[in-house]
């Protein structure tokens, strides 16, 4: 029986690739499974009940800090275009062809870029309390980003901005995530500007970006392609509402959506086993076939 968290003591490495050095853990062992973080993430910000689970369950484990961003140096920027391609590098060092990839929040959209220019390093796409792209039906409340663009967050934010505040179990769940993420006490990351990702925030006029990322092209990859796609969401995401993704049912041939009840922006930090095991069986038991030509040939322009 596993008595110490493999992400709490997995220790940091780096790679050196096209002028930049790309920080990252890796740990567990069988299928890999590599994990494009949040607006204001890094390394310490992923829920170890979550990875721990998903280890358990015969992956290897992979996180990382963005360009710029944490440990990692190079250009900052939340253009998920440039973010994708630390994903491409990261998988061209580690000598991995082919991975599971999910991404949560902005992650998510990072990931939906790699699927829809590079198909063939997925076996699987796992999305995180993200957005499909193209016009959404709802958009973000205000609250996210009066919480999200503040210099320092605590743990109160913590709850509104990932946690359905109005529910006592999901307001208990924030507080042992929130516990767990202290839990590492050593080589930790280091935290993402709050003035700098606040004036990115401030420059949008603190209204959604629907065109934030090359939506048209990504939208038809998804409506064409035979990979499996899950997405796992809150029934209350004041960031990326879940109900975007239910306005395009019947139109995404693989797509998968499991909703957890009480939740918010961060449905596997408040159901991290849950959420892991659900990962897990999707993985095992969703056929991934070759991609189409049309969907292999799919170019996204920088």
């Amino acid at each position: 029986m596993q008595t110490t968290s493999l992400t709490v003591s997995a220790p940091n490495q780096f790679i050196e690739r096209n002028g930049r050095r790309l920080a990252y853990r890796r740990f567990g062992a069988g299928q890999p499974i590599l994990f494009c973080n949040r607006f204001r993430g890094d390394l310490d910000t992923w829920d170890p009940a979550f990875l721990d689970a998903l280890a358990a369950q015969g992956f290897d484990i992979i996180i990382f800090d963005y360009s710029g961003l944490g440990l990692s140096t190079g250009e900052r920027t939340y253009n998920p275009l440039v973010l994708a391609k630390d994903v491409i590098d990261l998988l061209d060092a580690l000598e991995l062809p082919q991975v599971v990839l999910g991404g949560w929040s902005v992650g998510g959209l990072v990931a939906q870029v790699v699927f829809a220019t590079a198909p063939q390093r997925l076996s699987h796409l796992v999305l995180l309390g993200t957005n499909p792209p193209g016009e959404l039906p709802k958009m973000a409340e205000q609250l996210f980003y009066d919480l999200a663009g503040k210099p320092e967050n605590d743990f109160d934010d913590y709850v509104q901005l990932f946690f359905e505040p109005r529910s006592a179990a999901s307001r208990q769940a924030a507080a042992d995530s929130f516990a767990r993420l202290q839990l590492r006490q050593t080589e930790r990351s280091v935290p993402v500007s709050g003035e700098w990702a606040g004036s990115l925030l401030a420059a949008t006029g603190g209204k959604p970006r629907s065109n934030f990322f090359p939506a048209p092209a990504v939208l038809e990859a998804l409506k064409h392609t035979t990979l499996p796609i899950l997405h796992i969401g809150g029934d209350h995401d004041i960031s990326f509402p879940v109900e975007n993704w239910y306005a395009l049912n019947e139109q995404l041939p693989t797509m998968q959506l499991h909703t957890f009840p009480q939740a918010g922006h961060g449905p596997h930090q408040q159901y991290p086993e849950a959420s892991a095991q659900t990962i897990a069986t999707f993985v095992r038991t969703a056929t991934a076939t070759p991609q189409p030509a049309a969907v292999q040939s799919q170019t996204v322009a920088s």
